[in-house]
């Protein structure tokens, strides 16, 4: 039986889990809670004796940092990124695609078109859902091409994808897919209906909620994807998913609330910072984070500070660190930014890449409004 102090639900929350279950099933392990099936997703940070500055802050007491010193990782983290997009490892480069998306790195968009060919499921879907947020059009035509895609999943990630690019009767095929009996097909295409912006999208997704044949995963996409779109509603049962004796629901209900991002879902978030584990009070310091919110930091520091990945396994060390990495790029300040440079030297590629998204974030945040 799964114990319910231990988080099993190894996932880096850079990506929907339901992607990187399309393929890879050797190399992919986690815990289901009631099947109790091992499907792996994990990713991860170590100590830094030198100081960098943050974000969020003017001055270190150890030095002046300015957002410079910020932007002088930069290439770095390019670096690490653009090596990540044609890494041998399908799952580095989903990451990678991930994080070009999320902080709107254009300049590596020719590389992530080239992806739209790759031979991994996750990798093309990872990549035509990067060419609809970016809206990136010199793609449109290769786009179009993957509307035949020989896997539904990428099909539609492109019809996504042809949609922000122009073709909005494209949704209609990601309307279509929310009842499809392969319930990797129906959790995506819930991803996408939430990213879609489109609030006619709710039926369906309360439908697939609420479907007896939906399974866990279609469950929390539809329900973040309901949160995504603004519908306070669905507040009651993230609430439900906060409180779970399962610390992977409430990851998952941690990320939701994010998404959702009311006063509300805040201060629910503010009662995971004390959580008995390490990685749900890390998931919700980089929630808050991305609310503008600074409460967690605390929690991020105490990883180094009270040395709190002492004695983890290999596995889970990634896994603390790249949740680690992810916060610290969320909330941006100089007692936590100062960790950067070591991550992005750290031996695990999945923490060079997080540690790489940060960089970016960070940038992000300095940049003119």
């Amino acid at each position: 039986m799964k114990n319910a102090k231990v988080l099993n639900f190894k996932l880096w929350l850079l990506a929907p889990l339901e992607i990187l279950q399309m393929t890879l099933k050797p190399v992919i392990r986690v815990w289901h809670k009631r099947e109790g099936f091992l499907t792996e997703l994990a990713f991860s940070f170590a100590f830094l004796s030198f100081t960098v500055f943050g974000c969020n802050e003017s001055l270190w007491t150890t030095g002046r940092l300015d957002s410079t010193s910020i932007n002088d990782l930069v290439p770095e983290a390019t670096r690490i990124i653009r090596e990540g997009l044609a890494d041998d490892n399908p799952r580095v480069r989903a990451k990678a695609v991930e994080v070009v998306a999320t902080t709107e790195q254009v300049i590596l968009m020719p590389k992530v078109q080239w992806l739209l060919s790759d031979e991994s499921v996750p990798v093309r879907f990872l990549a035509a859902l990067t060419i609809g947020d970016i809206e990136y059009s010199l793609a449109k035509n290769k786009v179009a091409q993957l509307l035949r895609d020989q896997d539904e999943n990428v099909r539609v990630a492109a019809a996504y994808a042809a949609a922000r690019l122009g073709a909005p009767d494209s949704l209609k095929l990601i309307y279509k897919a929310i009842t499809s009996k392969n319930q990797t097909v129906r959790a995506n295409a819930a991803l996408l209906l939430g990213k879609s912006g489109d609030k006619s999208a709710l039926k369906p997704l309360y439908w697939a909620l609420r479907d007896k044949d939906s399974d866990d995963k279609v469950r929390f996409q539809a329900a973040e994807a309901i949160a995504t779109l603004g519908d306070e509603r669905i507040y009651t049962r993230l609430w439900a998913m906060l409180i779970s004796a399962y610390a992977d629901d409430r990851v998952m209900g941690i990320r939701a609330m994010g998404a959702l991002g009311t006063v509300e879902a805040k201060n629910a978030l503010i009662t995971k910072l004390d959580d008995d584990i390490l990685e749900v009070r890390l998931a919700a310091a980089e929630q808050l984070g991305m609310l503008g919110e600074t409460i967690g930091e605390p929690e991020v520091l105490d990883v180094f500070t009270k040395n709190l990945t002492a004695g983890l396994e290999k596995e889970g060390l990634e896994r603390v660190n790249v949740l680690t990495a992810l916060a610290i790029g969320q909330i941006g300040t100089a007692p936590l930014t100062k960790f950067l440079p070591q991550l992005l030297e750290d031996e695990s590629k999945f923490v060079r890449v997080a540690a790489a998204k940060a960089v970016f974030q960070c940038t992000m945040k300095n940049r003119p409004r």
